[in-house]
């Protein structure tokens, strides 16, 4: 797709092919399957503790949230769910007047289905989510959650023999791990390998922590009653020791752990989606440094907002926003909801794209359901990568870690920006020197446009240097607002066109809506229109409900 070819408006909405992230079974898969009864769906979504820890909460609007591959179960759980409620002993000081707790099923979640949609919640004022499935365990910024990551059934006597026959050795220094949504099983599991010789054997619990050495898992020693709740030291080095998964991780897991272990093994169950092998992670580690290569000679960066409910998401973009502008690129923030290829191709001057999400969903893969469109025009990076991208090639290293998410994002800031401002110091008073040319490290060519916003100098106190233009609006005191000129041409900021604008006037042929607006057309009487959420609009100035 190029500019010249965007004669008329661009397509905005999701294809019906993009609606759902995971495949739901089809017909006749569910012919084949039979009907799970009340009480296997009491035990899957784990029905009596989640109507007690709603009613010891006192939640009267319940929002239950499902991934796609749940949602043919919903119906049936939100129904046993308020017989479950129902039967429920009221408490002594309980208030008759008081309406019983209401059920609301969310159907679609806005963004990545690990992450807790606050936003749909609260279009049904619900006062809690019960998440259910596989998450992120991301915090939240705005409602408690109940987490319900299922049960599911699991072969213990085929798990050990597979876990014997990988590691034959009894003093080999293993760690026992699974999927949120076989974590109940940890602990049987790795009592029966302890009491089997593994005498280095390890298991993690789980915690809400994203930014662990193992994200949301701490380490502990089997205990032989099978409770495992014995902490394992912590200064455990992880470089020794090898994993051993049941059921695939996501893959912003195996990046990180392909790291941080000496080697990974995984252990597939019925309901395991993934088919990347921990073999390939050193791969998928190098096409992710080619992205980031990309990014390092980009001019112009789109920030893509991929969540609104993980905590201090805003304060993450404000961070990148002042990297980008450090570095003397331009940037733009955009909100899509769910992605897709088609979405991000109607940003055709955005070079590279970085996601504010979480350590999850902040992992962008062209063979992923995400991409599944055909494939992304533009690099899509994670925040840890595009700080990769934008330190100086001469100082560039990456060892290999790896992380996706916002959780670690920014805790050098304070320390880069001294340096620079030491740097900046150290400029001769009299000299003003010329930037040094860039290079994209990939193909060899000279890049001009890598740095649209840093083409004009500002003198200060210490002497002649480069500046941002966000920079120098601030030392210099004056606006970066665009204006427009008499014929209609958009204006320099600081001396330096927008590089969205510019390609809008130059580039673009079909300029969004009204662009056919002529001065002598009569003007209308505004009226007003409707307000408020979908499930319940007011109109006009009487507010009437519709």
């Amino acid at each position: 797709m190029t500019a010249g070819e965007l004669s008329v408006a661009p397509i905005l909405s999701t294809p019906a092919e993009n609606l759902f992230e995971y495949s739901v079974a089809t017909a006749e898969n569910d012919a084949q399957i039979p009907p799970r009864s009340d009480d296997e769906l009491c035990d899957i979504y784990e029905i009596a503790r989640t109507a007690k820890e709603i009613r010891e909460g006192k939640w009267r609007r319940i929002a239950l949230q499902f991934p796609d591959s749940m949602l043919k179960d919903a119906p049936r759980v939100a129904q046993l769910l308020g017989q479950e409620l129902a039967s429920l002993p009221k408490p002594a000081d309980h208030d008759q007047s008081i309406p019983p707790e209401r059920i609301h099923i969310l159907a679609d979640t806005s963004y990545s289905s690990c992450c807790v949609d606050e936003i749909a919640a609260e279009h049904v004022h619900a006062d809690v989510v019960v998440h259910y499935g596989r998450s992120c365990l991301s915090p939240t910024c705005r409602l408690p959650v109940i987490y319900v990551f299922t049960h599911h059934q699991l072969d213990h006597d085929q798990v050990l023999s597979a876990f014997e026959l990988q590691y034959p050795d009894k003093e080999a220094c293993v760690v026992l791990m699974a999927d949120v949504t076989y974590q109940d099983h940890v602990p049987s599991l790795a009592a029966a390998l302890h009491a089997r010789g593994y005498i280095n054997l390890l298991s993690t619990a789980i915690i809400h922590d994203p930014t662990g050495t193992i994200p949301n898992r701490k380490l502990v020693s089997p205990d032989p009653s099978g409770d495992s709740n014995a902490l394992a030291q912590p200064t455990v080095n992880l470089q020794s020791y090898s994993v051993f998964h049941i059921s695939s991780p996501p893959t912003a897991l195996l990046l990180a752990l392909s790291s941080r272990v000496q080697s990974l093994h995984i252990y597939p169950t019925s309901t395991s989606t993934s088919t990347i092998s921990p073999d390939a992670a050193p791969r998928l580690l190098g096409r992710r440094y080619a992205r980031v290569l990309t990014l390092a000679s980009a001019g112009v960066i789109g920030i893509l907002v991929n969540t609104l409910s993980v905590a201090n998401y805003l304060t993450a973009v404000d961070k990148i926003r002042k990297q980008i502008a450090a570095a003397g690129k331009k940037s733009y923030t955009v909100v899509v909801g769910k992605l897709n290829a088609a979405k991000l191709a109607n940003f055709a001057e955005i070079e590279g794209w970085v996601v504010i999400g979480c350590w999850e969903s902040a992992l962008v893969e062209e063979d992923g359901p995400m991409g599944a469109s055909g494939g992304l025009f533009t690099p899509v990076v994670t925040p840890f990568e595009l700080e990769v991208a934008l330190t100086p090639d001469d100082k560039r290293v990456w060892g290999g870690e790896w992380w996706g998410g916002i959780e670690k994002l920014g805790k050098a800031e304070s320390e880069n920006d001294s340096v620079e401002d030491g740097q900046a110091d150290k400029v001769d008073e009299d000299e003003d020197e010329s930037v040094p040319p860039e290079f994209d490290l990939r193909t060899g060519k000279l890049i001009t446009t890598s740095r649209p916003m840093r083409e004009k100098t500002v003198k200060s106190a210490k002497g002649i240097r480069e500046q941002s233009v966000e920079e120098g609006s601030q030392i210099g005191g004056s606006s970066s607002a665009l204006t427009l000129r008499a014929k209609g041409d958009v204006t320099r900021v600081n001396g330096v066109i927008s590089p969205g604008a510019e390609y809008l006037r130059s580039q673009r042929t079909w300029q969004g809506l009204g662009s056919d607006f002529t001065p002598d057309e009569e003007s209308t009487v505004v009226e007003e229109g409707r307000s408020g959420v979908a499930r319940g609009y007011t109109v006009g100035p009487n507010k009437e409900r519709r």
